[in-house]
């Protein structure tokens, strides 16, 4: 397990709640169980929860790309189950896997329409793609995806589009903090 005193109160929510959920216990009643700072706490913004492996390999990911709760503990607290047990990709963690993961909170920024692909950069900014009622997203600065292009087809796949002509393109800002 990773030392909550050189984490990131965020990362440490995420990481306490996973383990009193898969614990069968109940989750953190917020965030100033951590960290008593309620401006770390009382906003609201989107956030993705990422899990990986020690290894590297993605283990989980869900996230939001707009608030859907009334506060960001409230959100990392959601998203943390939620990228624990209910990613369509994994099956749902086991309490053995806690001290093998690595745990990353991304806090989205609001998305802004693109105007031209030229605004894009996959290290700095995310993105969201749209097109009638299916949406993709695709976080910034992830390994292997070193072009505009690379992203937008990502995104677009995950979102069920297969031709990116036509798509309509936001793009975010995320703060990351990464379990040390």
């Amino acid at each position: 397990m990773a030392n909550s005193e050189k984490n990131h109160p965020y990362v440490v929510l995420a990481r306490r709640t996973v383990e009193r959920f898969l614990n069968y216990e109940p989750p953190p009643s917020g965030g100033a169980e951590i960290d008593p700072r309620e401006e770390l706490w009382n906003i609201r913004r989107a956030c993705f929860v990422s899990i990986k492996t020690a290894g590297g390999d993605l283990r989980g990911c869900i996230g939001t790309i707009a608030p859907m709760r009334p506060s960001l503990d409230m959100e990392i607290i959601g998203n943390a189950i939620s990228s624990s047990t209910r990613d369509p990709r994994f099956p749902p963690m086991q309490k053995d896997e806690l001290d093998e993961v690595v745990f990353s909170v991304d806090v989205l920024g609001e998305p802004e329409k693109v105007r031209s692909r030229a605004e894009l950069d996959p290290k700095k900014w995310g993105v969201i793609v749209s097109q009638g009622m299916r949406r993709g997203v695709l976080l910034p600065d992830l390994e292997g995806v070193d072009s505009v292009e690379t992203q937008l087809e990502i995104a677009s796949r995950k979102a069920g589009i297969y031709d990116t002509d036509g798509i309509s393109i936001e793009r975010f800002s995320v703060d990351r903090y990464p379990e040390k």
